[in-house]
Parts: structure tokens; C-alpha cells; sequence
């Protein structure tokens, strides 16, 4: 029972994190009237996880780093770090760490640690494409 109770606040706490971040690029890029930067950080929310699954964690997030000039891609390496600084489960230490950091500690992980990793980025980007979906209305991209 504690153990469900763990999980619940866990899950909870990745929400709320979640909701946070797409409501902040929601307002910002809003603000900027930038329905492009909308567009993609929706498109990518969707991709991103199929991408992890086919390619793997380290080669995504690398991509992702590699894409300096889609500021979307940029966010979302910057929004999956802050999550996993602050997540309840320590799986890397990211003190003080940027996105490109992350992408260099990936490397030298063992194989347990980088499928954990990978687990709770996915769980992660998860909250992240559903409250992208919810709160990006299609009026606000380019998709029909």
C-alpha cells in the first residue's frame, strides 16, 4: 500500500512539473506570437519518445542538443534536465548540470542506470505531450 502511495506522488509530481513547463512555453512563445515554436514543441512532445524507443535515449537527447537552431528541441532538453535534477528518484547526479551535460553524463552510465534513466524521461515526456496536446489548440498551429 505505501508502495502504490509512492508511485501516486511520484506521478503526481511529474505532472505538476509537466503542466508547468508546457504552460511557461505556452505563455511565452504566445506572447511572442510564435505559433511556428508552438507547433513544433507540440510536434516534437509526440516524436520525441518514438525516437527514444527507436534510437535510444543518448542518441536523441544528442540529436536534440545537436538541433541548436529549433529552439523547440532546445526546450524540451532543458525542461527534461530540470525534471530530472529535481525527481524524486536520483538516477544521475545533474547538479548545477545543463542540457549538454546530461548528454555527456548519459554515456558513461551502466545499462541499469540508462534504462532507468530512459524510463522516467519517457514517463516524463509523457505529461509533457498530453498537456502540450490539451493546452496548444490546434488554432494556435499550423496542423490540420
Amino acid at each position: 500500500m505505501a508502495e502504490e502511495t509512492k508511485i501516486k506522488g511520484i506521478e503526481s509530481g511529474r505532472a505538476k512539473f509537466a503542466w508547468e513547463c508546457v504552460n511557461k512555453v505556452v505563455q511565452q512563445w504566445k506572447e511572442e506570437k510564435d505559433k511556428k515554436k508552438l507547433q513544433e514543441y507540440k510536434a516534437y512532445t509526440k516524436k520525441i519518445p518514438m525516437y527514444i524507443k527507436t534510437n535510444g535515449l543518448g542518441a536523441t537527447l544528442a540529436f536534440m542538443l545537436s538541433k541548436k537552431d529549433k529552439e523547440a528541441y532546445q526546450k524540451l532538453g532543458q525542461q527534461i534536465t530540470e525534471w530530472l535534477k529535481q525527481a524524486p528518484v536520483q538516477i544521475i547526479d545533474l547538479e548545477n548540470a545543463n542540457f549538454k551535460t546530461l548528454v555527456e553524463k548519459i554515456v558513461s552510465l551502466n545499462s541499469s542506470s540508462y534504462r532507468a534513466l530512459t524510463i522516467e524521461v519517457l514517463a516524463f515526456l509523457n505529461w509533457l505531450r498530453r498537456f502540450a496536446e490539451g493546452l496548444i489548440e490546434e488554432g494556435e498551429t499550423n496542423e490540420k
